[in-house]
């Protein structure tokens, strides 16, 4: 669905330089810091900035090559962009019901309805949570088959971001090839929902995995130096000096719980996989 080839953009302090396929029909999360590239490699795919190099085809297509139908297939939330906020919802509504032949008024209005979101007040006027609740349903509502979520759910309460994670789930269960590539610094939001997951820092991919592999087999190692001088660290991805010892990031922690029954295995999150693999050596 959007094969990622090869794509350098390089400004004064950074370089993007990256490959990476997210697969029709699935889920698809980017990880890592501020300044790590996630908004810079959506900005290349919605060709908003030009590559220095490489390809990047949605569709089949280059995204240079695009007509107006196929970006009408694009759904986006960014966090940095959104309508005017002297706008209201009815000058909304009415703008996508001009942009977009698939524009769904009975879904939209639905959930308007539901989020109790008013349509007469100015945008401005709109709590975080509530604009962040529009965005996703403009993204939403023209039947779209591909979303493309820049932390849609950053700065929200637990109640908001259940409700945007509801909204995504109900999206996917919709039409089988239905595909989201979705960033976040919320760790636990793409545990949830991600089929897999691609991890960017200073430009480069440096992990990629799927989720439920990464929630399985990674684990997190504590052993002390002496332990650390013997293990078998054929398995280990990071190492991270620590007062007691050592922190060990593994892929294989079924095979230290066999070989090393006496060792402290710590189960990841996708936080500590992060935190492991950006400050690890």
């Amino acid at each position: 669905m959007i094969q990622i080839k090869n794509i350098k953009k390089s400004y004064q302090d950074f370089l993007l330089d990256c490959s990476l396929t997210i697969e029709k029909g699935s889920v698809t999360g980017i990880i890592g810091k501020n300044g790590a590239g996630k908004s810079t490699l959506y900005k290349a795919i919605l060709n908003l900035i030009n590559i220095d190099s490489g390809n990047i085809l949605v569709f089949n297509k280059d995204i240079k090559e695009l007509d107006v139908k196929d970006k009408a297939d694009i759904g986006v939330v960014l966090a940095d962009s959104f309508f005017s906020s002297y706008l209201n919802i009815k000058d909304i509504r009415k703008i996508m019901m001009d942009s977009y032949e698939t524009f769904d008024v009975t879904f939209f209005d639905k959930k308007v309805n539901e989020f109790e979101l008013p349509v007469n007040k100015a945008i401005k006027s709109f709590s975080f949570g509530m604009k962040a609740k529009l965005k996703m349903l403009c993204a939403l509502s023209h039947n779209a088959k591909i979303l493309l979520l820049d932390e849609p759910t950053l700065g929200l309460d637990v109640i908001a971001r259940d409700e945007i994670l509801e909204l995504l789930r109900e999206y996917m269960a919709k039409a089988s090839d239905n595909t989201i590539m979705i960033s976040s610094h919320i760790a636990s939001d793409l545990e949830s929902l991600c089929d897999d997951i691609y991890m960017i820092d200073d430009g480069k991919i440096i992990l990629h995995e799927d989720t439920d592999v990464l929630l399985s087999n990674y684990a997190i190692l504590k052993v002390d130096d002496q332990t650390y001088e013997s293990i078998d660290k054929n398995y280990i991805y990071k190492v991270k000096k620590e007062d007691y010892g050592y922190a060990l990031l593994t892929n294989q922690k079924q095979f230290y719980y066999e070989n090393y029954p006496k060792i402290v295995i710590q189960n990841c999150s996708i936080d500590d996989v992060i935190y492991m693999m950006i400050k690890g050596k």
